[in-house]
């Protein structure tokens, strides 16, 4: 008789518990859980929804800040063979809206702060159950108590890999969110990629601040670190002199950032003071990382290793160890072991010769299925041989290492040359006026686009376009300089950090400048 593995995620933490129960698994705001009280708060919840009316297929959304209750409810749901949807807890309440109802959300907690975004919309909603959790949950049921009150269930749903764990949904910033589906299989090798990638020990510290409803701060380490047995120290938002604080506090070993956190916490004044020498590796994803930023991290001693991921790879795409990380900066690497990619010209035909831009198609057992109840965008995005479109730039050296360049949508065609504006953007950032950068392409009568440089300076920093220009041409092709520079006081993110650079491509598109603007002829 064959044994099938307990490779879903309501059993591996179980497995987990069983081996090292008095482990430190999770701390949040001063309170620490071990691995064997997590699998018991785990167990109490799974007992609480299967008594509502929660089992196998059925959707159980999440609604809050980061907490350890996201991560209870996400293994609690996998016991019992349902399906987990977490929620972006900066979407207005007509955006979870769509997103609960496309999903068919069952039963849906939600925490103190934003029970008031969802009321105005509850009517709507298709949910049999709701539940509340925090200091003002006695306006919803509150989840805690039936919990306390509930004998915990002690028995794993057996589920196959492609049974669908996860509904994440992408950041839908142009047009309807889409629920990418993550299956058993794709996130138990996401993490099997990431423990053969990195070098993670079960007496490690990974510090979570990163939001948990986004992939990158749910499957870069979070997971992959609780198998192994880590102690997580959890955030409840991103708090760059919290992180400063905390990494010195509890000793952490290992991070994941966007780049945009990454800035922000070398911006903060306890930065140049803070010791943070047990940080061991820090996993940088989400956008290219500015040269400059890995210097200044790697000066600290602190490994930055860049990857690559997506919603629909589980996150693991690419990846830069460690001994390349100077030989082949601004690289992401090579793919894991347990995952291909290729690059596709617009004709679809692959890409072999090295250094020659094309789309990035990856392929392997952390690919997602598709797209919930979208089956025309899941036969878009993935091939009949499994080989998934990201709708990303890239190309390979002579050695096999990838380079990510930008998006598709965001490449400028200014006079019939292509401009990444990731390029561009990587040398504007090491101008010591700027704190943020954003290049986008703005319509041109002459030249069908121009480069834009949307700049936000330091305090107390001045910048002129013809200074910025004389600094990019340093290192610029002339096509590549920008010829416009607009100052704002801040880039528009979404919650991970990335820039909406489509707000950006709005505003200029219907001529309202987003900041003070200055324009230069073609040269």
């Amino acid at each position: 008789m064959q044994v099938k593995p307990a490779i879903a995620l309501g059993q591996w933490i179980t497995e987990r518990a069983d081996r090292a129960p008095q482990r430190k698994a999770l701390t949040f705001q001063e309170r620490t859980w071990t691995y064997g009280e997590f699998v018991d708060e785990i167990d109490r919840l799974a007992a609480v929804l299967r008594q509502g009316g929660i089992g196998r297929g059925d959707r159980v959304g999440f609604l809050a800040f980061n907490h350890p209750l996201f991560l209870v409810t996400l293994f609690a749901t996998s016991r019992l063979g349902a399906i987990f949807v977490p929620l972006n807890f900066r979407l207005t309440g007509a955006e979870l809206e769509f997103i609960i109802n496309d999903a068919g959300v069952h039963t849906l907690i939600v925490g103190s702060e934003h029970q008031a975004v969802i009321d105005p919309v509850r009517q709507g909603l298709g949910c049999k159950r709701f539940y509340g959790f925090g200091s003002e949950a006695a306006a919803w049921p509150d989840v805690r108590p039936a919990m306390e009150e509930t004998a915990p269930l002690r028995e794993a749903a057996e589920l196959a890999e492609d049974d669908i764990a996860i509904l994440m949904y992408t950041s839908g910033t142009t047009g309807r969110p889409k629920g990418s589906m993550m299956t058993c299989g794709n996130i138990w090798w996401n993490n099997v990629n990431e423990l053969l990638a990195l070098d993670i020990m079960s007496n490690d510290v990974l510090l979570t601040y990163a939001p948990l409803f986004h992939v990158g701060g749910l499957n870069v380490l979070t997971l992959s670190c609780l198998l192994k047995g880590v102690h997580v120290v959890l955030h409840p938002t991103f708090d760059p002199a919290r992180v400063i604080a905390d990494v010195g506090r509890y000793k952490v070993n290992l991070m994941f950032a966007v780049p945009a956190m990454l800035l922000f916490i070398s911006q903060h004044p306890d930065f140049d003071k803070a010791d943070m020498s047990t940080v061991r590796s820090v996993m940088v994803g989400g956008a290219p990382c500015p040269e400059a930023l890995l210097r200044l991290f790697n000066e600290r001693g602190i490994a930055v290793n860049q990857g690559y991921g997506l919603t629909e790879t589980a996150a693991m795409a690419c990846f830069l160890t460690p001994e390349w990380c100077w030989e082949k900066m601004g690289s992401v690497g090579k793919p894991p072991i347990l995952t291909r990619m290729r690059l596709v010209d617009a004709g679809g035909k692959p890409i072999t010769e090295p250094h020659v831009r094309g789309e990035v198609c990856v392929r392997g057992m952390n690919v997602t299925l598709g797209y919930w109840n979208r089956p025309d965008a899941t036969r878009d995005a993935i091939d009949d041989d499994g080989w998934f479109r990201t709708g990303d730039i890239g190309y390979m050296d002579e050695d096999g290492f990838y380079t990510i360049c930008d998006r598709v949508k965001d490449m400028v065609i200014s006079g019939g040359e292509n401009v990444y504006p990731a390029e561009v953007e990587s040398v504007l950032y090491e101008h010591p006026a700027i704190a943020e950068v954003a290049v986008v392409g703005q319509p041109d009568e002459k030249w069908g686009e121009t480069v834009v440089a949307v700049v936000a300076l330091k305090p107390g920093a001045k910048l002129e376009l013809e200074e910025l220009q004389a600094f990019a041409s340093a290192r610029l092709a002339r096509y590549k300089v920008p010829r416009v520079l607009h100052l704002v006081s801040a880039l528009p993110r979404n919650p991970t950090g990335k820039v909406l650079k489509y707000q950006l491509r709005d505003q200029i598109g219907r001529q309202t400048e987003p900041g003070p603007a200055q324009t230069a002829e073609k040269v």
